[in-house]
């Protein structure tokens, strides 16, 4: 099954969580944070605007993203989660 976003949503897969602190101690899966990065799978066509044209995206599929801890709505398809947001739940792009 494929998620086709619409209008100026944004799939995005989370990156895994680290299993080590800095320091070399192993966390257990209970102790692990959500990591606020993840990859960019798929984009809508872009924000409606008054003119009937489509806002471009200023980033694009396959980038890695960073956003905020609540972002976007959690979503299970096919036992894997993903998130969907807009462009203005991204913080930054990773280089």
């Amino acid at each position: 099954m494929k998620i086709v976003p619409l209008n100026d949503k944004i799939v995005v897969k989370r990156l895994e969580a680290d299993d080590k602190t800095v320091g070399g101690i192993i966390l257990p899966d209970t102790a692990k944070e959500k990591p606020k990065q993840g990859e960019i799978l798929a984009i809508g066509e872009g924000k409606p605007l008054d003119d009937g044209k489509r806002a471009p995206f200023q980033v694009k599929v396959g980038d890695r993203v960073l956003f905020s801890s609540y972002s976007g709505s959690e979503v299970t398809l096919d036992g894997k989660e993903f998130l969907i947001m807009t462009e203005d739940d991204i913080l930054a792009v990773v280089d």
